[in-house]
């Protein structure tokens, strides 16, 4: 698809994406920060039963993903996603505080909290994707829609859900999530220089 048949972005957004055009590489970071830790929650998830360990483990990948979002929202300096960029960051914080600092609540408890979690974020992205349409935002809305799905599946089955799923839905969740970042930073790096 050549430029030409790419639908005009405004003004306003356009704008935007060129000041948030020299951050363009912890925009990167952030998601390929984001796609080794799911990676690696699937992996744990997948190769152990979960234990309290495993559980406060879970709890620290959320919070490290959940320092790192708010941390980014902030350097990045101010556009129309940092509302819930920091949203997201925040959301993950709690939940991985949560794990954190009662790791043997029970599994029913926590694969509730989980689910409330997806569904919950899901719904941030899938809106901040719809309303702004920057680069990228595709992946943005497949990664909400992906979240807010894998949510309502556990909150459907639950109680019946088990501990383990919460490592893969957290693992599936970030890698979505890193994706999303990546593609917004290609994104901006592509944007042409403007005019002097």
């Amino acid at each position: 698809m050549s430029h030409a048949d790419t639908p005009a972005m405004p003004a306003a957004v356009a704008n935007e994406l060129q000041s948030l055009r020299s951050h363009w590489v912890w925009f990167l970071v952030l998601g390929i920060a984001l796609v080794v830790l799911g990676s690696f929650a699937i992996g744990w998830a997948c190769l152990t039963t979960i234990t309290i360990a495993a559980t406060w483990l879970f709890g620290f990948v959320l919070l490290g993903g959940g320092i790192g979002e708010i941390i980014h929202s902030f350097t990045v300096g101010r556009w129309s996603g940092t509302l819930v960029h920091l949203l997201v960051g925040i959301l993950y914080c709690v939940v991985g505080f949560m794990m954190v600092s009662d790791p043997a609540e029970s599994a029913v408890s926590l694969t509730k909290i989980i689910a409330i979690f997806m569904i919950v974020g899901g719904i941030f992205r899938v809106v901040a994707a719809l309303s702004h349409r920057f680069p990228g935002w595709e992946w943005v809305l497949l990664n909400g829609g992906v979240t807010l799905l894998l949510g309502l599946l556990v909150y459907k089955n639950w109680p019946q859900s088990g501990l383990w799923f919460i490592g893969l839905v957290i693992g599936i969740d970030m890698i979505f999530n890193g994706w999303a970042w990546i593609a917004l930073a290609i994104g901006i790096k592509r944007l042409p220089q403007p005019a002097a």
